[in-house]
């Protein structure tokens, strides 16, 4: 940047006419600084309507001064990259003016139109819209170049900020340019006070309606935050101080270590759960066509639609003849081993293993609900009374492995329950393989597949069985107040060893998902990091 001693001015950001044109739109001037940048490590911020302002003061500064640019070039700059300011640093690699250019920012120093009109003698222009005669005194000119009389900016302002612009261009035809959001603050506040109150919303909202890296907390009724998440953290999953952990890419429930794309099956196929477990509670399928026949009355001997008769005692195919005790020719009171090959009702088995997943799925979702109310209180009572009682040491009173090792177990269950989701799209055709060019290859590919699935299956398993030890190792620990020390001592040891011993399982099961199995498939997935925690907290954002 050339320095004042080499006889070019600078540019500057801020300066009296833009503070002039804010306070006559009925706005204050903030001049307090911008609060500082997050410390290192709290890459999560959850943002209130109150708080918006200051975050968005932050990054319109950060680029401002970066760029030696005004505050809506920051702004317009920061929209077009999504309020992603690496972005901006990438941007810069083709230079300054480049990059100003592509978002449609003119710098009123480069423009030779402006510096021409500043220089020229005239007292009276003529509006090219109205084309009427206004004094300097009643036109305004934008960074590039082009002037129109007060009156036509006003009304080409107000039809934009109506039909809900956030960034508005200049009128002049094929020019890009956007206007300066002071004066048209300044303008609009003059004759149309309310429309300068909505477009100072417009600006404040666009902070979260166009940011990549910021989403309104999807709970229900609306807690009225918005979080902010790291640069980079699009598959992230976070807390918001609502309590509501969620997904920060497709903003359902937090459902690591299941991606997105999965997660959404999962939820639109659970609405025929109830459906399918009807059916093969209440029906049985046709030995001929496969179709789900119910039964509500009658004799054991069944006729389908297509023709064919069966027994609806064993679902096989029989003859028409038949009594109301028996079926000519049939017989199934023995136990009869066989393949069913091709006339396998292939519909029933997809039934039979949905069932499979979604029962375990339900079942690992119910006892968390359970550990988390019930057992969680008597954690909470037990952590009570050890640190209440004064006359044992300290180290003993201390009940934060307690507390610790059930949130393990918490985490732990839900990674469980979500799992199975993900196995039952991962090995049963539900995610497309990646096709691999030659027919030895191809087995190569089959038998990967075969590998990781056996690799998952086996950690699913030992995490399981780890989970259900620590879970029955917390319900049975018992801390009252005659309990002796070393007792204790011994239910902290075994607690703390289950409680690490699931989280590296947990962690190696998120590391087998994300490195074996998903770089199988066509589809590129990605899952949220693993946090032995839970999702991280959001903190709030000061004023």
């Amino acid at each position: 940047m050339a320095s004042d001693e080499e006889g070019e001015v600078c540019d500057y950001f801020y300066d009296d006419d833009d503070a002039e044109e804010d306070a006559a739109a009925g706005l204050e001037e903030d001049s307090s600084p911008p609060p500082p940048p997050p410390p290192h490590g709290a890459d999560y911020w959850a943002i209130t309507q109150e708080t918006v302002f200051a975050a968005q003061k932050q990054d319109l500064s950060t680029v401002m001064n970066l760029l030696n640019i005004k505050k809506y070039q920051a702004r317009a700059l920061l929209i077009h990259h999504r309020w992603r300011i690496d972005g901006i640093y990438d941007s810069l690699d083709k230079g300054r003016e480049c990059m100003l250019r592509n978002a449609g920012i003119v710098l009123q120093e480069n423009n030779s139109m402006v510096a021409a009109g500043s220089t020229t003698p005239w007292r009276t222009v003529t509006c090219k819209v109205c084309f009427e005669e206004f004094s300097m005194a009643a036109v305004s000119t934008m960074d590039c170049g082009h002037c129109f009389c007060n009156d036509c900016w006003t009304g080409h302002f107000h039809a934009a900020v109506e039909s809900g612009k956030k960034q508005i261009r200049c009128m002049e035809v094929k020019c890009s340019a956007f206007c300066d959001e002071n004066l048209v603050l300044f303008l609009l506040g003059q004759k149309y006070p309310d429309m300068a109150k909505r477009f100072n919303r417009f600006l404040l909202e666009s902070y979260i309606e166009d940011n990549a890296s910021v989403k309104w907390c999807p709970s229900t009724p609306n807690c009225g935050h918005a979080i902010r998440v790291g640069t980079g953290e699009r598959y992230c999953e976070v807390e918001c101080p609502c309590g509501l952990s969620f997904c920060f890419n497709c903003m359902a429930h937090a459902h690591s270590p299941c991606p997105c794309p999965i997660w959404e099956k999962w939820n639109a196929k659970r609405s025929e759960g109830e459906n399918i477990k009807w059916i093969l509670a209440n029906t049985k399928s046709c030995p001929k066509c496969f179709k789900a026949i119910e039964k509500n009355g009658g004799c054991n001997l069944v006729r389908c639609k297509c023709g064919q008769c069966m027994c609806w005692l064993c679902g096989g195919g029989t003859g028409m003849d038949h009594t109301w005790t028996s079926i000519a020719g049939h017989s199934c009171n023995r136990y009869k081993e066989e393949s069913r090959g091709k006339t396998a009702d292939t519909s029933r088995e997809q039934m039979e293993r949905y069932k499979h997943y979604h029962d375990r799925f339900k079942i690992h979702g119910d006892s968390y609900s359970v550990e988390k109310q019930k057992l969680g209180a008597t954690i909470a009572e037990q952590v009570r009374l050890l640190e209440s009682d004064k006359d044992r040491p300290l180290a003993i009173r201390d009940g934060d492995w307690l507390t610790r090792a059930h949130r393990r177990l918490l985490v732990s269950r839900q990674v469980l329950s979500r799992s199975y989701v993900f196995a039952y799209y991962m090995f049963g055709g539900g995610c497309q393989l990646r096709t691999l060019p030659v027919p030895a290859a191809r087995r190569a590919g089959a038998s990967l597949l075969g590998v990781a699935r056996n690799l998952f299956e086996d950690q699913q398993e030992q995490l399981e069985q780890h989970v259900e030890h620590l879970s029955r190792s917390l319900a049975e620990a018992a801390v009252v107040a005659g309990t002796p020390e070393a007792e204790i001592v011994r239910q902290k040891q075994a607690a703390v060893t289950l409680a690490k011993t699931v989280e590296r399982l947990c962690g190696e099961m998120y590391k087998c998902i994300q490195d074996e199995l998903l770089t199988l498939l066509v589809e590129p997935m990605t899952i949220a990091a693993y946090r032995p925690d839970g999702p991280d907290r959001a903190r709030e954002l000061a004023a």
